[in-house]
């Protein structure tokens, strides 16, 4: 199952003059080498509606670690094992609702076929039911209880 998708600047504002804000995805892996990075890659700028960024519990030199800010930031958490989610919500307050284990395994590299078919078909649907959910709900929806 392919898609097309828009190419987006990364660090742009997350605030569309005259439109809806862009939700926002986080993806999380181990070492934010391989997995979530391709998931940021392959879902930014989605249907023109998210922005994604991606991070690691235990990220390699130079990459991208989890931290309080970016799970703040993020309407949305992905997280590729239960490992991760159990990670983030000892370390971190996330509330559980925007949380969601997409359970894939370790054993992909950077940019892989199959890694790209595997979160296309667990990553997807998650992004298009929020989707619905907004449309539904109206604009203020968000997978985070309203405080």
């Amino acid at each position: 199952m392919g898609f097309s998708r828009e190419i987006s600047i990364s660090g742009r504002n997350t605030k569309r003059p005259g439109r809806e804000r862009l939700r926002t995805v986080l993806f999380v892996c181990s070492a934010n080498l391989d997995r979530s990075p391709t998931a940021e890659r392959l879902f930014q700028g989605w249907r023109r509606g998210w922005e994604a960024k991606s991070a690691g519990i235990m990220p390699a030199l130079d990459r991208n670690p989890v931290t309080q800010t970016l799970i703040d930031w993020a309407d949305l958490v992905l997280v590729m094992e239960p490992d991760h989610a159990e990670y983030i919500h000892g370390h971190f307050k996330c509330d559980p609702n925007k949380m969601r284990i997409l359970d894939i395994g370790n054993k992909y590299v950077r940019g892989d076929p199959a890694l790209i078919r595997e979160l296309e078909e667990k990553a997807l649907p998650i992004l298009d039911m929020e989707d619905r959910l907004r449309e539904i709900w109206g604009k203020e929806h968000s997978s985070r209880k309203q405080e």
